[in-house]
């Protein structure tokens, strides 16, 4: 067996062995209905980011007695990462993951959730703020444009950084580097002085081991070592939080609304449920990942003044820059509130 099909080999009986230890009991009763399939359209492979549309394909399948299949189609073999609203709108498949920053003028109110130094501190933070964003009229407008609506979020963890060569302990080490980074987290960096890019995940590691790009912002742990980018890296910082995004599952509304009133029901039924392994899921692959992490690449710690600083010169522009180019098509200002509002805070 070649080298690179072992690894592949070993990291997806790794990654197997923690999908079984994610997953929890679901007490749900059957429920009887017509046979139908459902197509989902995903890019990547299966990882702990995706355990919630796994959980929710499991959990369909066993309550119905295996009547309702949830077919999951990951490798953007159904639509590219960056079109699956364009797939939803003309129907191509049932349901999709998106993520919110892959295009902005797609979603310019969900981009709210990829605005920088929200003050996020617990799982508790993630579910609050989304359920808020997504009730919020102008996300529901911009669902319904794409003929789509949310069914729920993969709850992405704050982001963190890892890259190659020199490790940016100062906010002016940041001045030249190339990150993977997407909205607010992005235009935090490019106002430090720092080059962002909007790349695909599956483009990062190529990108790094070439380098053509120096890092990279992702989800931590999960992200960067699904997509291996601590393979090619030499640091990461963990406690920099700057932010992080939002890659929602959605399902097509002409789906939904054809749905059995019972089928609607165990979806709504299901989520709390499902989101329950996601957060297990992040859970369990930190505790893996971490001291491995630690043990391989240098771990960037920021002060609090350090961190004080970003957020006062630099977060909190980008927040005003962003009611400011929206307040003409929504009320940006009061979407920015009642996110803080969600988390107890005031803006």
């Amino acid at each position: 067996m070649k080298l690179a099909s072992l690894k592949y080999l070993v990291l997806f009986l790794s990654f197997a062995t923690f999908c079984v230890q994610a997953q929890s009991s679901i007490p749900i009763d059957k429920v009887e209905g017509p046979k139908l399939r459902w197509d989902m359209s995903l890019w990547g492979t299966t990882r702990p980011g995706t355990r919630i549309v796994d959980a929710l394909s499991e959990q369909v399948k066993e309550a119905t007695d295996g009547n309702w299949e949830i077919k999951l189609h990951y490798g953007e073999a159904l639509s590219k990462a960056r079109e699956n609203l364009d797939g939803i709108s003309i129907g191509a498949f049932d349901g999709a993951m998106i993520c919110n920053f892959y295009h902005p003028k797609k979603n310019p109110g969900l981009m709210v959730l990829s605005l920088p130094f929200l003050p996020i501190d617990s799982w508790d933070d993630h579910v609050k703020v989304r359920k808020a964003a997504y009730e919020h009229e102008q996300v529901k407008r911009e669902m319904r444009r794409w003929g789509a609506r949310i069914y729920s979020s993969s709850y992405l963890p704050m982001y963190e950084i890892m890259g190659s060569g020199d490790p940016p302990r100062a906010v002016s080490d940041w001045r030249a580097l190339s990150v993977r980074a997407g909205g607010g987290i992005g235009e935090v960096l490019a106002k430090i002085g720092a080059t962002p890019t909007s790349t695909t995940a599956t483009e990062v590691y190529t990108g790094v081991q070439q380098g053509t790009m120096d890092a990279a912002a992702f989800p931590f742990t999960y992200a960067h070592v699904s997509y291996r980018i601590h393979e090619v890296s030499d640091w990461f910082t963990s406690n920099f939080s700057p932010g992080t995004a939002d890659c929602p599952v959605i399902l097509s509304a002409r789906a939904y609304d054809k749905l059995p009133s019972q089928y609607q029901e165990l979806l709504e039924t299901l989520e709390p449920h499902i989101a329950e392994q996601q957060r297990i899921a992040y859970e369990n692959v930190d505790a893996e990942n971490l001291p491995m992490l630690r043990e391989k690449l240098t771990e960037i710690e920021y002060t609090d003044q350090v961190i004080n600083q970003i957020r006062e010169e630099f977060a909190r522009p980008v927040i005003e820059e962003w009611i400011e180019e929206n307040k003409k098509d929504f009320d940006a200002r009061g979407l920015v509130q009642l996110v803080f509002e969600a988390l107890g805070k005031e803006y």
